[in-house]
């Protein structure tokens, strides 16, 4: 994964194209959640059911950053603090249904596995394509990146997953994506929280002098 930015300016979202490109994004993530979610639960996966988990997820933090735009460095920071917990908590979330479904044996349907897999993979594309001028920022720009980012790869992951399944009649397939895009899960919500809470600090010692 790459680093922060170690620019001693970092771009704070102040931008009107930002904005719109963002609220476009939230739209996005919002529709294929929808989709996302009831696919997965008619083809039975938990590869499926964790990426729409995450497009909620994204479209309700990605409103949060654009409310704390604009704000001071300590509330944007609080900000991805918090988006970089709710992150945290989704990846613990997606391990431990992994593991509880591991006892099912139940067998995904590829196909609908594969035609949503594909059209969240266009849908998470595009959302990249847009904000991909605004990779570099402070923490909370930083944290809307690798949200949509992690969807891409989620995305690649689960078609891999609907091949796999429909190649060897399996669920193993699915539940190993699925840990897999919960490891990327907590290692992004890491990042971001340790880029905020530097950013608290460096707040505070400004603070201080």
């Amino acid at each position: 994964m790459s680093a922060a930015c170690n620019h001693s300016v970092q771009f704070d979202g102040i931008s009107p194209d930002y904005k719109r490109r963002l609220w476009l994004v939230i739209a996005i993530n919002a529709a294929m959640f929808v989709v996302e979610m009831a696919a997965g639960q008619a083809a039975r996966s938990q590869a499926l059911q964790a990426d729409a988990l995450d497009f909620a997820g994204d479209a309700l933090t990605y409103g949060l950053s654009l409310a704390v735009i604009g704000s001071s460095l300590k509330t944007r920071a609080n900000a991805a603090l918090a988006k970089g917990i709710s992150l945290l908590v989704m990846g613990l979330w997606v391990l431990g249904t992994t593991l509880m479904n591991i006892l099912s044996g139940t067998v995904p349907e590829a196909h609908i596995m594969g035609t949503i897999g594909l059209l969240a993979l266009l849908a998470n594309l595009a959302s990249v394509l847009i904000l991909v001028r605004y990779k570099d920022g402070d923490a909370n720009v930083r944290s809307v990146w690798l949200c949509s980012r992690n969807d891409a790869i989620g995305n690649l992951a689960v078609l891999l997953a609907a091949a796999s399944v429909w190649g060897t009649t399996s669920g193993w397939p699915d539940l190993i994506v699925a840990a897999l895009m919960a490891a990327l899960f907590l290692s992004s919500a890491l990042q971001i929280i340790r880029q905020a809470l530097e950013e608290k600090r460096a707040h505070t010692l400004h603070l201080s002098k």
